[in-house]
C-alpha cells in the first residue's frame, strides 16, 4: 500500500505543479457553519453536506487534492468547546467526506494535522502530548483511507519534526509547511529557510510555507527555500495584500478598525487576477505544490488553474465579458450613452 500511496503524490509532482486548495475554515465561517474564535470544524458533524459542497467546488475549480477538514479537530480544541467526546467521529467523518469528493474527480486525499498550541520547546512533556495528538488523529485518518498527510501552519520547527516522525512511522508521504508569522524565524528560533532544510533532511516529501503571508510577502521567502532544498516545495499563501510593512494578515491595519485579523480582512482580499499571477510566479520559481490558504474562494483557484494552462470543470463558466451588454464590441446606442458613467 505504501508504494502505491507514494506514487500518487510523487508522480503528480513530477508531472507538473500540484494544485491545492485550503482555507476551508475561513470559507465555512463566512457561510455560517464555523464559529470564529475557536475555529473548530464542528461543521463536519453538524452539516456534513456543507463540507462536501465546498470540497466539490474546489475540485471543480481545479484542486488536485481534497484535504480532510481536521484542522483544529484535535483533542485540546474540542475540549475547549465541550465536544471532546466527538473527537474520533469528527476525524473519521472528515476523511470520509474528503474521500467521497475526491472520487468524483480523481483527486488525492490528504490527512491534515496542524499546530496544536500545546508545544513548548522548553517542556519535554508537551512533546509527548503533541505526539499523542498526532498519533490518534492520523491513526483514524489512515484507517479511513488517505494518500498522504499535510502537516501545516507549524509555528515551531520542533513541533513540525514531531509531525514528520509520526507521519513517517505510519508509512505515508509528508508535506510539512511552516507558518511564517514571525519576521524571520520560527517561534523556537530557526530561520525559515534552515527549518525547511532540516525538514527536507529528515525526509519530508514536500516542505514550504502556508498561511499568514499573502503572495507579495511569501514569494521572496519561498524563492530562498527553493534554492536551499532538493525536495519539492509548497507555497500556499493567504489571498490578502500583505507587504513589507505588514507582511502577514495578522499585521494588516485599517483606519478605524481596532483589529483587522481575522474578521475585517475583506478590504485586503486579492482578486482572482492577483492569485493567477501568484500561481504563474510560483511555478516559474520551481514551486511544485501551488496552493491557497485562509480566505480562498473557488474563483481564486479556478483562475490559478487556468493561469497554469489547465481547463477545469468550472472553466465552462469562466468569464466571457465580451458577452456583457456594456462591454461587447458593438454596444447598443441606447446603452453607449451610459458608458461614460461606467468608465468615470
Amino acid at each position: 500500500m505504501n508504494g502505491t500511496v507514494q506514487a500518487g503524490i510523487v508522480a503528480r509532482l513530477k508531472s507538473g505543479p500540484v494544485l491545492g486548495a485550503e482555507g476551508y475554515v475561513f470559507e465555512l465561517e463566512r457561510r455560517g457553519y464555523i464559529k470564529a474564535g475557536p475555529y473548530v470544524p464542528e461543521v463536519v458533524l453538524d452539516f456534513p453536506e456543507a463540507v462536501k459542497e465546498l470540497h466539490r467546488e474546489f475540485l471543480r475549480a481545479g484542486s488536485d487534492v481534497m484535504v480532510a477538514l481536521t484542522y483544529y479537530a484535535h483533542r485540546e480544541k474540542l475540549r475547549d468547546i465541550g465536544r471532546e467526546g466527538d473527537l474520533e467521529a469528527m476525524n473519521r467523518q472528515a476523511v470520509r467526506i474528503a474521500r467521497e469528493a475526491a472520487q468524483e474527480g480523481g483527486a488525492l486525499v490528504a490527512g491534515n494535522i496542524c499546530n496544536t498550541w500545546t508545544f513548548d520547546p522548553d517542556d519535554a512533556c508537551t512533546s509527548k502530548a503533541v505526539r499523542a495528538t498526532y498519533e490518534e488523529q492520523l491513526t483514524w485518518a489512515v484507517e479511513e483511507g488517505i494518500d498522504f498527510v499535510i502537516s501545516e501552519t507549524n509555528d515551531y520547527l520542533g513541533e513540525a519534526l514531531i509531525a514528520l516522525q509520526v507521519i513517517q512511522e505510519l508509512g505515508l508521504p509528508a508535506m510539512v509547511t511552516l507558518a511564517s508569522t514571525q519576521p524571520e524565524q520560527t517561534r523556537d528560533g530557526y530561520d525559515y529557510v534552515e527549518a525547511c532544510r532540516a525538514l527536507a533532511g529528515e525526509g519530508a516529501t514536500i516542505v514550504g510555507l502556508n498561511c499568514d503571508r499573502g503572495p507579495g510577502s511569501m514569494l521572496p521567502l519561498v524563492a530562498r527555500i527553493r534554492d536551499a532544498v532538493d525536495c519539492a516545495v509548497a507555497a500556499q499563501p493567504v489571498p490578502y495584500r500583505t507587504n513589507a510593512a505588514s507582511p502577514t494578515m495578522q499585521s494588516l491595519k485599517s483606519e478605524g478598525v481596532e483589529r483587522v485579523f481575522p474578521l475585517a480582512l475583506e478590504p485586503f482580499l486579492c482578486t482572482r487576477f492577483e492569485m493567477a499571477h501568484f500561481a504563474r510566479a510560483a511555478r516559474d520559481l520551481g514551486v511544485s505544490y501551488v496552493g491557497i490558504c485562509c480566505g480562498a474562494g473557488p474563483h481564486h483557484l479556478r483562475a490559478m488553474a487556468e493561469a497554469l494552462g489547465r481547463e477545469v470543470p468550472a472553466s465552462k463558466y469562466s468569464p466571457s465579458m465580451e458577452l456583457h451588454p456594456m462591454f461587447k464590441d458593438a454596444v447598443r446606442a441606447k446603452d453607449a450613452t451610459f458608458l461614460q458613467a461606467w468608465n468615470a
